[in-house]
């Protein structure tokens, strides 16, 4: 989602369509999405020390089983139950407890580790079989703006989009404390057996101001989803003809929709857009889109911010909310 006009995109979003498009169910798509995007961080490069895990490429038996889904999609239902999911975190955690289960390799999912009735310790992702072994995974589904010319080895200059964390701040928690839950004496009497491996499995996507494209960066996936990031004065300048503000489960996989579902031209978009940031002032994610028969799809993404976005960071910066 940028200024520049539509043109022949070869993006992400045009490759997973080209494979999924018998996929129109979200919850499917979301699982989809969740198994076969990119990794977010480079699991080979030095910076992580081997502690970034992969679900590596998906196998025809993988693919068969979600177009199953896509026909009878009761099982997966049933999983997520009627609850309604608040946490776009706590919904791709269950899509994947249903995938992990559903494959023979789930252990334990949310295991809490508690040194007495008072003290939660922490908890276990996921803890999975893998073979003979026992593996601890941390997950999460990150969505991170670049607010510097690079992130830098920190990555401290990739902020969420409601500047309560970074994306440097999220990977020394998981490495500093929750990769390490395993080894303290409280979890010991919760597991089969001793974990051979802890590791975080990262998937999600980055924004990038308006224009610049995509730096590269040391420790991320080179060919990982990203999209754009717009102040509200520059969403002026877009020049699609129909979008849609994408509800925060939506955030996962490319966005499909029934043609005659709720989509907005240009105008309508700015006026929405100027409504929210006038009552709550916080970013909003904006997916340009496609027809294609009787369905919209997602061309391009990206994130539509308050024009002051960038002097709040420096702000909760200097405030010492945010790492600098």
């Amino acid at each position: 989602m940028t200024s520049q006009p539509p043109d022949a995109l070869d993006n992400y979003q045009a490759r997973f369509e080209r494979r999924w498009s018998h996929l129109t169910r979200p919850h499917v798509r979301a699982l989809a999405w969740l198994l076969d995007a990119p990794d977010l961080l480079d699991p080979a490069s030095p910076h992580w020390q081997g502690r970034i895990a992969s679900l590596g490429a998906m196998t025809p038996e993988t693919a068969d089983w979600l177009a199953a889904l896509e026909q009878d999609p009761i099982p997966l239902e049933a999983a997520l139950g009627t609850r309604h999911y608040s946490r776009l975190g706590l919904y791709a955690e269950k899509l994947m407890a249903f995938y992990f289960a559903e494959h023979g390799k789930l252990v334990a999912h949310g295991l809490q580790v508690r040194a007495n009735r008072n003290d939660t310790v922490g908890e276990f992702d996921f803890l999975l079989r893998d073979g003979d072994d026992l593996v601890h995974i941390e997950f999460a589904t990150k969505f991170y703006l670049l607010d510097a010319g690079s992130a830098g080895a920190d990555f401290n200059g990739l902020i969420g989009p409601n500047l309560a964390d970074t994306l440097g701040a999220k990977m020394r928690k998981i490495f500093d404390k929750q990769l390490s839950l395993a080894s303290h004496p409280a979890a010991q009497p919760l597991l089969p057996q001793p974990v051979a491996r802890a590791q975080a499995l990262v998937k999600g996507w980055l924004f990038y101001p308006g224009g610049e494209g995509a730096p590269a960066m040391s420790g991320i996936s080179q060919p990982h989803c990203h999209g754009d990031w717009i102040t509200l004065r520059q969403a002026e300048d877009l020049a699609g003809d129909c979008y849609a503000i994408m509800p925060r489960l939506h955030w996962l996989a490319p966005l499909k929709m029934r043609a005659d579902g709720v989509a907005m031209n240009k105008q309508e978009l700015l006026a929405a857009l100027r409504e929210h940031m006038a009552q709550l002032a916080t970013p909003v994610m904006v997916a340009e889109l496609r027809r294609e028969g009787e369905w919209l799809v997602e061309r391009r993404r990206g994130f539509a911010v308050p024009d002051d976005w960038r002097s709040q960071a420096a702000q909760r910066r200097r405030d010492g909310t945010l790492p600098a």
